[in-house]
């Protein structure tokens, strides 16, 4: 009896944790969060940046910046053109369009508010889900830079 019960017990296990809302690698490795950005170059933290989901699409919003111009706080995209020129960086939507690509997310773009310049990206997630690299490129991947971001 102890066995049938086991046998039940361990083939429902799966389904009753689905329900009560546990799962695994899945939700590990989704973009979907609050990120730390890093520069490339200097390693340091620049800002925080939130990915959310939108109709099947990533977007990032800046959350926080870091180190911003000694005269503002929160420092504006003066180097943007079009409906951001001269907007506050914090708030601004400066990933959008990413759709989920195998274990990629392709076919977006990325803003760099420090020069003001648009590029097409693609991110991936680490294996444990506590980094994303983030490829700003122009027109082929194989030109461009990846950022590591840390999940806050």
């Amino acid at each position: 009896m102890q066995s049938i019960v086991r046998k039940i017990f361990c083939a429902a296990l799966p389904g009753l944790l689905f329900f009560c809302g546990v799962t695994f690698a899945a939700d590990g490795a989704s973009p979907v969060g609050v990120w730390k950005t890093i520069d490339d170059k200097t390693g340091k933290v620049k800002s925080v940046v939130h990915i959310s989901e939108n109709g099947g699409e990533l977007q990032g919003k800046v959350e926080k910046v870091f180190s911003p111009p000694a005269d503002s706080e929160n420092p504006v995209c003066d180097k943007c053109e079009g409906e951001r020129k001269d907007k506050p960086v914090i708030g601004m939507t400066i990933m959008w369009g990413l759709k989920k690509d195998g274990d990629e997310y392709k076919g977006g773009h990325i803003l760099d508010p420090a020069e003001g310049k648009t590029y097409k990206c693609k991110i991936k997630v680490s294996d444990d889900g506590k980094s994303l690299n983030v490829r700003g490129y122009i027109g082929f991947a194989l030109i461009g830079r990846t950022q590591t971001w840390v999940r806050e």
